[in-house]
This record gives C-alpha cells, structure tokens and sequence, in this order.
C-alpha cells in the first residue's frame, strides 16, 4: 500500500520539479525507521519516472555546496510568480529541511553518528580484555588523539583549498578528498598512499557494517543463517548508491545518532538492572595478545574520521569544522563509557568469548527494539563508508560530474560486489575491528595527518602564510610539531607494532577455528530431537 502513495507523492514532486527547472532527488525525504525496503523500492521506481522525462538542470544543491555557496534552493524560491507558489515555497522548506544539511550541526551529527556503530557491542569485549582502568583511560585517551587528527586534516584541506582558489580551480561539481588533498600539498606518491590507506580502510569499514547487520538481527530472527541475512542485508545496503553526497545525509545522521543514543543507554540500563552473573570474574587483563587487541578496537573506536574531507566538503562554511569533532567525540563518550563499563561490570570475563553485546542480554522488546534501532544505523554507517569509495570510483570512470543521479548510481554499483563477498568470507566483525584498526586506522587517521601536517609546514615561508594558525592552546608551532611527532611514534609503535602482531594472532586463531565463508559464526547450536 506504500508504494502506489509513494509513486503518486514522486509524481506529485516531479512536476513540480519540472516547472521549476530544478533536478533534486526530493523523493528521500519521506524515509522513516520502520519502512526501509518499501521506501528505497519507491526511491528506485521515482527515480526512473524522474529521469525519464526530459528536465532542464539549474543550479543544483550538489553544485551549491561543491562550491560552497548558498543560492541554488534560495534561487528556487524567488522569481516566480505561478500559481501554486505557497505550496511550492513549503515543498521547498520541507525538502531543505530533511535533504540539505551544510550547517555545523549537520557536521556534528555527521561526526557522531559515524563514530558509533558496531563498535559499541564490541567495546564491552575489550574492557574485558583490557580490564576496566585500562579501557576508560584508553577511550579518553584515543578520542582526544582522534580529534586532533581530525583537526589537522581539517586545517590541510582549509591549506589545500586555499591555495587552489589562489590558482582560480573550480570545485564545481567536484567533491574533494582526502588524497587530493594530499596530492596537492605533498605530491603524487602521498597520494597514492592516502588512496590506498583510505580506500582500503573504508572497504573494510563497509565490510564490517555487513557482518555486523547478520550478527544482530539473528538476535531477533534465527530461522535464517547469518550467511543469509548478509546476503539480504548486502542488498539492502546496495541502496545507498542513490544518496549523492554527505551533504544528503542530514535526516540520516540524525536519526542514526538518536539510534545508537538508544540502544547505548539501553546496553547500560540492561546491564545494570541484571545486575552481576554468578560467579563473575573480572580477570583482565590476563594476557598480552588480548590486551593490545581490546586497545586495538578502541583505536578503531575514535579513528572513524576517515570521511572527514568529505564531511567538511558537504558544509557551507568548511572553516567552521575546527573543534567540530572534539565535541562529536565528548559525547560519544556518554554513549560508550556507561554501557561498555556496565556490561563489563555485570558479566565480567564472559564477555572475551562474546563479541557482541547483545548476545549476553536477555531478549526483551527493549532488547529487540535496540537491535531493530542498530540495524538501521548499521545501514546508515555503510553509507558513510562507502560513499567515499563512491566517489573515487566515479572519478575513475569519469561519472563524477555527472548530474544524473540514476547514472551516477549505475556506475556505483560494482563497488558494493566485492565488499558483499568479502562479508560472506568474513564473518567474525569483532576480530576484524580490531585487525582493520591497527593495519589501517593507525596510519589512516592518526600517522599520516600528523606527517602530513608537519611536512607541509616545515618551511617557514608555509608556516607563515598558513592559511591556519595554531589553535589558541597552542603557543608556537614547534609544540605542534612535538604533538605530532609523539603521536606518530605512539601509533606506530603501540598501535600498529604491538596491535597489529594481537590483532593478527586473534585474527588468524578466529580463522583457524571457525574458517572461512562460516554459515553461521558463534550461532548457537541446534536443539536437540525429542524421540
């Protein structure tokens, strides 16, 4: 019954659209939690009469924030005096509203939401792992060294986009990313390293999303294996290749932050109120390969800014992301503090055989809402994975400046194969986390900002025509310099050094154990036949 209301509701918007000579996909922002399937399958079909029909492009809202102006939805509502006007203004304001978000806030969400997804069912695992000091100190400790890399990285792409508007370069209709960014201060061989880092750290990313949807919705419905449900989950994801910038995912990120608020509170409440299990022992940490795993998947944990050029790329005014993620992170950490220290507290050394939360609550419609909620975040983090992956692939095959949204999706599309079978061979996220976190993340998002940074400001004719200037905490740029170079060898030595060889052991004896293309990983076992 949704669908024919939604076909008739795009019809509706389409022959507005024409009149106005506008092209916005305005037909997403009718999505609601609880219908994802029915709504991307009226997205598609909208999609096609849309695109169908001839329509004369104007100023887009891809092309507004490209260039970081503000006049291609304000142009729309001005200038015209046809009937219907008020009811064209409303449609206007109520597709600005949900569809094109460049503010600050938007950026936050963004933030936010990106940073907790699966990862808050498996941070209850490394505190068992790492005992319960470790664990709070590590994630305050990694969320303010991933908010200084965050913050570099957006000082380089304020640098690279201001020398570039010296040279008079367009980024009409062009997203700029984080090895362009590098290619432009640094040279081509930083290029090349950024685009394999993070192209190769955002596949995992999305790989992992995958996983994650199989392992959690078994949790409420169990008559299909978890190899299945990544099979139906893969496809669902494949849906995001219609959302065509950051700059689209305002209600996303919304709804995706109110989501993972939720079920966080609920894994802290749930835990409490079960109080301690029988017999519980907190033993960790007991050994070093679980140690510097658990430390590993916190590095993880606060290193999501991977889609951090993007995400600033998307706003209105990019200079306004300075301290943006910092304040992402402080309240990520009302989200994974209590329910990781709460479900340490209350099942203790279980939790090293469980690497999701929910296995170990009973289920509850609380519980299944938490899940439902998780679900659909999971899908929203995919997006923010892949998008990124998105765009490099359309630069490949030169789709990128393409206005059609139908034809960008088209070509989008074989980037969603190869992360849909690496989540069938792969089933365990809990191991991968970690593995990802210290192979990638560590040079991804913590060491190559800081050498990034500090070799494009080793001249002092750059330092003093920095387009930033050291924060105001900062007294010289010889202290940056020193933060800089502590957190590249902390990263380096701990995270990747001592976290890379406990994340491949644990990897490699996950593999061992339950090998590879799993039917059903850490599924509970059939019940017995009564005769």
């Amino acid at each position: 019954m949704a669908l024919p209301i939604f076909l008739q509701f795009s019809s509706f918007l389409e022959r507005e659209s024409r009149e106005r000579e506008s092209n916005f996909p305005i037909r997403y922002v009718s999505f609601t939690a609880n219908f994802i399937l029915t709504l991307f399958y009226s997205v598609i079909e909208s999609f096609q009469i849309s695109f169908t029909r001839k329509m004369v492009p104007n100023k887009q809202a891809e092309e507004a924030i490209v260039a970081g102006e503000m006049k291609g939805s304000n142009e729309q509502e001005h200038g015209e005096g046809e009937e219907g006007l008020g009811v064209d203004q409303s449609m206007s304001g109520f597709k600005n509203f949900l569809w094109h978000g460049g503010s600050a806030y938007d950026a936050w969400f963004s933030c936010a939401s990106n940073q907790v997804a699966q990862v808050l069912l498996t941070l209850p695992t490394s505190f068992s792992q790492l005992g319960m000091l470790s664990g709070v100190i590590l994630q305050v400790f990694y969320g303010i060294l991933g908010s200084w890399t965050a913050y570099l990285i957006s000082v380089l792409y304020v640098e690279y986009r201001a020398r570039k508007e010296k040279e008079n370069v367009s980024f009409k209709n062009h997203v700029i990313q984080w090895f362009e960014v590098l290619d432009g201060l640094l040279g081509p061989h930083w290029k090349a390293v950024g685009l394999a880092f993070n192209c190769t750290f955002l596949l995992c990313g999305s790989v992992i999303q995958l996983i994650a949807c199989a392992s959690n919705i078994y949790y409420i419905n169990d008559h299909l294996d978890k190899r299945t449900w990544t099979y139906i989950f893969g496809a669902c994801c494949a849906t995001t290749v219609f959302i065509p910038s950051f700059h689209n995912y305002r209600i996303w990120s919304f709804l995706g932050l109110g989501m993972t608020t939720y079920t966080a509170w609920y894994i802290a409440i749930a835990a409490l109120i079960h109080g301690k299990v029988e017999g519980v022992f907190h033993s960790g940490p007991t050994k070093l390969v679980l140690y510097f795993t658990g430390a590993t998947n916190i590095l993880y944990t606060f290193g999501g800014h991977a889609v951090t050029v993007e995400i600033m790329h998307a706003m209105w005014k990019p200079r306004k992301f300075k301290s943006i993620y910092l304040f992402a992170t402080l309240y990520v950490f009302t989200l994974t503090l209590p329910s990781a220290a709460a479900m340490y507290w209350a099942f203790g050394d279980q939790l090293l055989n469980h690497s999701n939360a929910f296995s170990l609550l009973p289920r509850t419609r609380f519980r299944d809402a938490a899940v439902i909620l998780m679900l659909i975040h999971q899908f929203i983090t995919f997006g923010f994975a892949c998008t990124p992956l998105y765009f490099v692939w359309e630069k490949v095959v030169g789709m990128h400046d393409t206005k059609s949204i139908c034809l960008r999706a088209l070509a989008r599309l074989p980037v969603v194969i190869p992360i849909w079978f690496l989540a069938i061979i792969f089933p365990f996220f809990g191991p991968i986390n970690s593995a990802v976190g210290a192979l990638l993340v560590s040079f991804t998002v913590y060491i190559i900002p800081a050498l990034a940074h500090m070799l494009t400001y080793r001249k002092a004719s750059a330092r003093q025509n920095a387009a930033e200037k050291p924060p105001f905490f900062m007294p010289s740029w010889t202290t940056m310099y020193i933060v800089n170079l502590f957190i590249v060898v902390w990263v380096f030595v701990v995270g990747f050094g001592f976290g890379g060889w406990a994340s491949m052991t644990n990897f490699i004896n996950q593999v061992d154990t339950f090998g590879l293309f799993a039917k059903c990983y850490q599924c509970k076992p059939p019940p017995p036949h009564n005769h």
